[in-house]
């Protein structure tokens, strides 16, 4: 017979008789043959990852905007037989390939995690006999049994038995064990707490809650703000080569230089264009600022993330064990009349085990300690019933300090209720006292004891919540502050979370998923734009409001801690595992909180735009340096005939600004009090600026070299080295900071690096190491010049970039008024 395919939100509403049928199954579970033979159909149960060659992974790195400048580079080093270029370039691509594909590999292992978490082995019912196999063996229509401790190996619906609590915290975020009776769906990766019961198999693998969870994840591509940097930059720089190179070739055409002749000049521009070292630079600037965060309690398992939490806008926290301790706690104490406070939590407390570690045990516990300490010693506990679904209650016998007897209830307050023959006015104060707690987002617990003659009275409720943690309110103020929006996302009953998000400085217009399901695009962003938080969600609605969120145009971070938020966390542009999280939850992650709370993500939003500023500073500065480099050689030839520096020269440069420029990663920086993001006006625009500031200034110094001082030709180019590579690090001080060079001091590492380097040029070019010696009459005239140049272009900048803010202040003002 077919074997329908069966959905669990499906099999949830059908009848068993009826599921069974659909699945061609009995209470008797399968035969051997229709096991295998649905098998075929349905695959084994367990989490499929697709996996990508890592050849063809590293490959990867070698195909982009900046690579392809490197290897266009390489080979016309080695068409015209330039081999220690050819070895040099080879290098700095290899490097920048083997930096990236190392990142990748130490990335999330989120499936391989999520894996681990299902059960082993899974006790089943086949050809009438009980046995014990694998329970990546199981089909949809096998019969199994979920005993205490056991870890649900597949979405079941539950056949036979009294009852299972069922702890679905990894997969909801509820904190308390779920009741489940027969009829109920038991979800995979769910633990068995309390009871033992028969079910039967509804749907295995990818196609079960913890399956499509998984594969949310693995599905979960996205590229980051980085990448898109990265490559935004390496096209404008591709451009400008191209154009440069194509106008290189067709003057060198037009005069009848020879191919080899034109090909050299081609290289020594290419390699000139090249900021071959910028994807290593700005990788090492975040490595550095990931080795500050894990000194803060903030591991970071993948670089990109910081430059994401630098720009986030939107934070969406989960509320258990995130905002919230996880831990339930008694608040509030209501007694009815003839009892008092201290009766309450005493009976309470004899109605209580704490072996039995209960969560509400042992916040009843913990509260008695404190409240009523050593009231209960002089009571004996002659038996004790454990909660019991059916009747939602604990009972214990007592025996006082006097020999009597009575017995002692906790439970749901309209099971405490049922005990009592006569309700008359306790009944009414009951329903009115839990209405209260529960407008407060609280969990009402009742107390009753039997009197003298053996008849139950009412002695009162207690009121119970997981409370917000200490710092919660100050660090979401803090972040707020900042320009990130906090939303509070939650699985929780949605009078809690509003109650907990008025505590800790949030709005409290929650809303339900429904404001945004089945919605068009616009309305359902628009819903979830103006929430300040979501309640009763699921983790395909996590994932659905961050999707919403990004579309929007919001860099959105994602806290959480179990498994139902490993699809959010992944989506999310900065995913942050807060402490105590699942593996999945973690793997999921680009960010892990060693320290318990929220707290630290203010330290976290800190540092990262501290090492966003270093990296939007270094671009800047590259960007120009490039710009100058190119437009320089490319007009001295076109206009002067004359080749302005050699290819050795090109390669010096090189080695002389972009290596010891890897300490921008330890410069001093003010980070910003709004969220970083890239903006390519400012950057490309100052940067252009800067670049064409430098041509004209380069101009200037071949003028005079050429014209006032008649330089030779071998010693113009040594000359006109010595200016490119000592301005070039002053365009680091001028494109460090967006007030006056001297406003921010820079770091030691920062002026050690450019100094020496500087000092070294100034000695290669005085002396005659690998150019043309110029003398220190003539070096020490470059540095003026170039100071004075320096001190100019600095003004300038500053003017520039008030200039290019106001703009950007208008053209915002313009959007909002649209």
């Amino acid at each position: 017979m077919e074997v329908a395919n069966v959905e669990t939100r499906e099999a949830e509403k059908l009848p068993l008789d009826d599921l069974l049928g659909r699945l061609s199954s009995s209470r008797k579970g399968l035969s051997r043959a229709e096991v295998e033979e649905r098998r075929g159909k349905f695959g084994y149960n367990e989490i499929v990852e697709k996996e990508k060659n890592p050849l063809l992974k590293f490959l990867g790195y070698f195909w982009g905007p900046i690579p392809w400048l490197i290897e266009a580079a390489a080979v016309l080093s080695a068409v015209i037989h330039h081999w220690e270029d050819f070895g040099l370039i080879a290098t700095l691509l290899a490097l920048n390939a083997v930096v990236g594909f190392w990142e990748e590999h130490k990335a999330d292992n989120a499936i391989e995690m999520l894996k681990k978490k299902l059960a082993p082995t899974a006790r089943v019912l086949r050809d009438g006999r009980w046995g014990e196999v694998p329970s990546r063996e199981l089909v949809p229509g096998d019969v199994i049994r979920v005993r205490l401790g056991d870890i649900v190996p597949a979405d079941v619906k539950l056949l036979e038995g009294d009852y299972l609590l069922a702890d679905e915290s990894a997969l909801t975020g509820e904190s308390l064990p779920v009741e489940k009776r027969v009829s109920d769906i038991a979800y995979s990766g769910s633990i068995a707490r309390q009871g033992e019961m028969d079910a039967l198999v509804v749907t295995t693998g990818m196609n079960t809650y913890f399956g499509k969870t998984a594969r949310l994840v693995s599905e979960t591509k996205v590229e980051s703000h980085f990448q898109k940097a990265v490559l935004t930059i390496g096209d404008y720089l591709i451009a400008i080569a191209v154009m440069l190179v194509a106008v290189i070739f067709l003057v060198g055409l037009f005069r009848h230089e020879s191919i080899p002749v034109i090909l050299k000049f081609s290289m020594v521009l290419v390699v000139a264009s090249i900021p071959a070292a910028l994807p290593a630079i700005l990788t090492i600037t975040m490595a550095v600022g990931a080795g500050t965060l894990a000194r803060k309690e903030a591991i970071v398992s993948k670089m990109t993330a910081i430059e994401e939490m630098a720009g986030m806008n939107i934070l969406c926290s989960d509320k258990t064990g995130t905002i919230t301790k996880n831990e339930l706690a008694v608040v509030d104490v209501k007694p009815f009349p003839g009892f008092q406070e201290s009766d309450v939590l005493l009976y309470a407390t004899l109605s209580s085990r704490e072996e039995d570690q209960d969560p509400l045990d042992m916040a009843i516990l913990e509260k008695a300690a404190k409240a009523v300490p050593g009231k209960a010693a002089g009571y004996k506990t002659l038996s004790f019933h454990p909660f019991d679904p059916v009747s939602k209650r604990t009972q214990a016998e007592i025996e006082d300090a006097g020999g009597t007897r009575f017995t002692v209830s906790k439970g749901a307050p309209q099971a405490v209720l049922s005990l009592l023959k006569e309700k008359g006015a306790v009944e009414e104060e009951v329903k009115k006292r839990v209405d209260e707690f529960a407008l407060k987002g609280h969990r009402a617990l009742g107390v009753a004891r039997t009197d003298g003659e053996g008849r139950w009275r009412y002695v009162g409720l207690i009121a119970l919540y997981d409370a917000p943690r200490e710092d919660s309110a100050e660090t979401i103020k803090t972040a707020q502050s900042m320009g990130v929006e906090v939303k509070m996302v939650t699985g929780d009953h949605i009078a809690i979370a509003a109650e907990i998000a008025r505590q800790v400085n949030l709005k409290t217009n929650i809303q339900l998923p429904e404001c945004f399901l089945d919605k068009p695009d616009r309305e359902a962003r628009r819903a979830v734009e103006e929430a300040d938080g979501f309640a009763q969600v699921f983790p395909e609605h996590k994932y659905h409001i961050v999707e919403l969120l990004q579309a929007g145009g919001h860099i959105v971070g994602m806290t959480g801690d179990g498994v139902n938020d490993a699809p959010a966390l992944k989506k999310a542009d900065a995913g942050i595992a807060v402490a105590g999280a699942t593996d999945a939850a973690k793997s999921a992650a680009d960010i892990v909180f060693t320290k318990p709370g929220l707290s630290v993500i203010v330290d976290a939003i800190k540092e990262s735009r501290k090492i966003f500023q270093r990296m939007n500073n270094y671009t800047i500065y590259r960007m120009a340096e490039t710009i100058r480099m190119v437009l320089f050689i490319t007009l001295s030839i076109l206009v002067f005939k004359f080749y302005p520096i050699t290819a050795l020269m090109v390669v010096l440069l090189a080695l002389l600004n972009d290596a010891p420029i890897m300490s921008i990663a330890y410069d001093n920086v003010v980070y910003s009090d709004k969220p970083d993001r890239w903006n390519f006006r400012v950057v490309l625009g100052m940067a252009t600026f800067l670049g064409l500031i430098g041509v004209i200034i380069s101009f200037g110094l071949l003028y005079i070299g050429k014209h006032e001082l008649f330089l030779s030709r071998d010693m113009l180019q040594s000359f006109i080295f010595l200016k490119l590579s000592v301005a070039g690090h002053m365009t680091v001080y001028v494109a460090r900071t967006r007030r006056p060079f001297w406003s921010i001091r820079p770091g030691t590492a920062l002026l050690l690096a450019t100094t020496l380097t500087q000092a070294a040029a100034t000695l290669i070019v005085v002396y005659g190491l690998f150019v043309t010696p110029i003398g220190w009459r003539l070096a020490l005239f470059v540095w003026g010049y170039a100071a004075a140049a320096f001190v100019i272009t600095d003004l300038l900048k500053v003017r520039l970039f008030r200039l290019l803010e106001r703009e950007g202040i208008m053209s915002r003002r313009r959007g909002s008024l649209r």
